[in-house]
């Protein structure tokens, strides 16, 4: 939606050069780290720039999968995560929603070679970090990670300048638009279409299945719905969503 872009766009032309700002060194490293990446050599390449950081193999997991990342993540929480979006199974975009509405504290840096606006914008929108094209060195790629760790959002100088280009059609864009109804935007359009589903009585494997997209992004969705709204229960999530006027 324009509106989301709009906020997007503004947030992020704050933030359009890297940080290069260094940890200290006694500072304990965020650990553990699951990097999901299916490139061989980009995998030898971050295990480098992760060593290098001060990180030791035990507290570095790879996958080449979004099926081996959910399997990892089900068994042990992680502090931050490097995830590339092309992937033999699907896109990382799935993952980074997932991994956000399980722990709105994790990092994800996204390291990929995609460019295009709606690779860049839906990353962003799932819940990324920040985002770095896997074109730049490993000096480049470090500082991205650094920044990640240090709190920052740091964003690919070339996505940056994409980004501002995009900024007044945005902001045209988002003037027109009718004023939102109230408490409509407690919830993402992710959210929103997931819970008008769930209020025509869908099971979990039903919205998937019409969505196009996996159950267990449905069940995470749908627990960050419950948070959101302060309830536990898909009756109670739409009761509450009615008298917001989420939904109809």
């Amino acid at each position: 939606m324009p509106d989301l872009k709009a906020n997007n766009l503004k947030k992020l032309g704050h933030s359009i050069m890297f940080n290069a700002s260094v940890p200290p060194a006694e500072q304990r490293l965020p650990a553990p780290v699951l990097v999901v990446e299916d490139d061989t050599l980009m995998r030898e390449r971050l295990e480098r720039v992760l060593t290098e950081l001060g990180y030791g193999r035990e507290s570095v997991t790879f996958a080449a999968s979004l099926a081996q990342a959910r399997e990892h993540i089900s068994v042990q929480p992680l502090a931050m995560a490097l995830v590339d979006l092309g992937l033999p199974d699907g896109n990382g975009i799935e993952l980074i929603a997932e991994l956000r509405a399980e722990n709105p504290d994790v990092c994800i840096l996204v390291i990929s070679a995609w460019t295009t606006e709606e690779s860049i914008f839906g990353a962003l929108r799932a819940g990324a970090t920040g985002y770095v094209l896997k074109e730049r060195d490993d000096l480049e790629v470090s500082l991205s990670i650094r920044s990640v760790l240090r709190g920052g959002a740091p964003i690919d100088p070339f996505i940056a300048r994409r980004i501002l280009t995009l900024l007044p059609s945005a902001e045209l864009a988002r003037a027109n638009q009718p004023a939102p109804v109230a408490g409509a935007a407690v919830l993402s359009c992710r959210e929103s279409e997931i819970l008008e589903l769930v209020s025509q009585g869908l099971s979990n494997r039903e919205i998937a299945e019409q969505l196009n997209i996996s159950r267990y992004t449905v069940e995470c969705h749908i627990k960050h719905i419950y948070r959101k709204l302060e309830v536990s229960s898909r009756t109670r999530a739409v009761n509450e969503a009615r008298q917001r006027g989420i939904l109809a």
